[in-house]
């Protein structure tokens, strides 16, 4: 029997957590599965949101991004433990490991409830749970669904879990992208009543308890987990300072922002900034142009005392992870992030 397909013992500092992989599994299956909340994202070695140092042992990678994991922080010792497969046991250092973020992960029925055009290659995706209790999750968090042929298709739920106590259901913000699978029935034969199968909730993308202030970076349906964040702040009355930065290449892809203003007007905590790139003349755009998260760049000259929540693509998020930690100090640890990434994205992407 080769060392590969043997269960090894994972310990994570400095929490002290541990747990024990099963054969040939990598190391953030099995810490989901023993409910240890280690940071992750797409859970495919693409978003680099799960990469930590190994401080000893060893572990061989499966297909990854060189985005998410180059070479030569392969050879530092940095992994990716959602495609790291143990070959001996293995010390970890981790941030934000914790209990709280493990509810049960369930597969289960779902029903479409209604499908709303929100802009011409966007909609709101209402789903029917099987029972009002029946599914427990943070804001922040998505759910997969599992499609014929072992195939799964990630997005985040775009309402807080306190809707659950009055109005069950997921919203989902759902992107067209010609030729994909999974939108293109969504943008076509989908019909409401349909019943569809999803498991989660997955992701370490949500409020972390504080009181520094926050930025929130969102780039086109990234805005989905933002919305359940700010709904969550809102209904818990939050006083944290925060600043909504969404940004799309034309208005239309503000798809909520009339969302936005309301809730502006609302929460004096709370600061809105649309962000358009490609504005053409008939749009009549008079607000921020360029690049979302430079505009964040423009506006603070210090992120030291700020936490960083940001979503949305893969671009976005590691320009704004390596231009506000580098230029404006942003410690490493205060940016939390959920890239989304595609099964086109994987497929240029994955070495």
């Amino acid at each position: 029997m080769s060392s590969s397909s043997s269960a090894f013992h994972i310990s994570v500092l400095p929490s002290g957590r541990a747990f024990a992989t099963q054969a040939s599994e990598a190391i953030l299956t099995a810490a989901i599965r023993s409910g240890v909340g280690l940071p992750y994202g797409c859970k495919d070695g693409a978003c680099s949101s799960c990469k930590c140092k190994k401080l000893s042992g060893t572990v061989v990678h499966g297909p990854h991004s060189e985005r998410a994991l180059s070479p030569q922080e392969e050879a530092d010792g940095m992994i990716l433990p959602c495609c790291a497969v143990p070959t001996s046991d293995v010390v970890i250092e981790s941030r934000h490991v914790t209990d709280e973020s493990a509810f049960p992960i369930k597969k289960m029925p779902v029903r479409v409830q209604t499908i709303e055009r929100l802009s011409p290659d966007v909609v709101k995706l209402r789903l029917q749970l099987p029972a009002a209790d029946s599914f427990r999750y943070h804001a922040g968090q998505y759910i997969e669904f599992l499609l014929a042929g072992g195939v799964r298709r990630a997005y985040s739920i775009a309402v807080a879990p306190h809707h659950q106590e009055t109005a069950p259901g997921l919203e989902l913000h759902i992107r067209h992208t010609p030729g994909g699978l999974f939108t293109d029935h969504v943008f076509g034969a989908m019909k409401e009543r349909e019943i569809l199968r999803i498991e989660g909730p997955f992701g370490s993308f949500y409020l972390h308890e504080g009181d520094k202030p926050m930025v929130f970076l969102a780039s086109g349906t990234g805005f989905a987990p933002i919305k359940a964040l700010v709904e969550h702040l809102q209904h818990h009355d939050i006083q944290r300072p925060v600043v909504v930065y969404w940004g799309g290449r034309r208005p239309q892809d503000l798809y909520m922002h009339d969302w936005m203003l309301e809730r502006s007007a609302e929460m004096p905590q709370l600061r809105y900034v649309p962000v358009v790139s490609n504005a053409l003349a008939e749009d009549g755009w008079q607000g921020r142009s360029g690049f979302v998260h430079q505009a964040v760049l423009d506006d603070f000259a210090d992120l030291s005392g700020h936490e960083v929540y940001a979503c949305g693509a893969p671009i976005v998020v590691d320009s704004a992870r390596a231009s506000f930690t580098s230029q404006r100090g942003l410690p490493e640890d205060a940016f939390f992030a959920d890239a989304f990434v595609t099964e086109a994205d994987k497929q240029n992407q994955i070495v």
